[in-house]
């Protein structure tokens, strides 16, 4: 459709675009943070994507999930997002899988042939083999989500390499799992993350999520591959 990327191209230029358009990105879960990564980045013109995701939609994702509506509670995550990337950019080349990452199945992901990967999985261990696995590649930029949970300014959202994060419990329990299985990586990675205190949940065993904060995580990893593939 004419038009569809003329604003984003009077910021980058053609050339720019035509990088976007040339542009491989895995996004490992498309939940609170993972969804709206995806989006913007397909409202960005990257040309190709795969999107990982193991779930259905939960009533309890209507809070904060791009995806996640009161008729399609029960469906495919992952279908249902694909769907509505597809409504954005028809001609986007997308590769959909409902499933995990795991340390088990990581050899089924062709990670070699992204230009970029998005970690926004929340399991610990398969976070680390994520990283782990992506770092493997010398041509794969890397770009993590550290815990958008329990927080609710989008202000204090920054990126740091993941060796300067600072008061960040996901990055101090990912180093954990690091030391515990080989060393952290010696390649750096930049994250996403927030210096913010983690409030004091108000129902006691609930995790609880705020869609500023949420998305202001996965709008910021986007901006970092659209920056980064306009300046390969």
């Amino acid at each position: 459709m004419e038009g569809r990327f003329d604003r984003i191209e009077a910021m980058f230029s053609r050339e720019g675009m035509e990088r976007l358009s040339r542009t491989k990105v895995a996004v490992f879960g498309v939940g609170g943070v993972g969804g709206w990564c995806a989006e913007a980045l397909v409202r960005s013109g990257i040309g190709e994507m795969m999107i990982v995701d193991p779930d259905a939609i939960a009533p309890s994702n209507l809070n904060r999930q791009l995806m996640a509506l009161d008729g399609n509670v029960g469906e495919i995550k992952v279908e249902v997002m694909a769907a509505r990337l597809k409504a954005i950019n028809p001609d986007i080349v997308l590769d959909v899988r409902s499933c995990a990452y795991t340390p088990q199945n990581a050899g089924e992901f062709d990670l070699g042939s992204c230009d970029f990967v998005v970690d926004a999985i929340d399991s610990l261990v398969d976070k680390a083999a994520l990283v782990r696995h992506a770092l493997s590649f010398g041509n794969v930029r890397l770009f993590s989500s550290m815990g958008a949970a329990m927080k609710k300014d989008p202000t204090q959202v920054r990126t740091s390499v993941f060796r300067k994060i600072e008061g960040d419990p996901l990055a101090r329990a990912l180093r954990g799992i690091f030391r515990k299985s080989g060393g952290i990586p010696e390649r750096d990675f930049v994250c996403v993350w927030s210096p913010e205190k983690r409030i004091e949940p108000a129902i006691p065993g609930i995790k609880g999520s705020f869609v500023c904060a949420t998305a202001a995580f996965g709008l910021a990893l986007a901006a970092l591959v659209v920056d980064s593939a306009i300046s390969r």
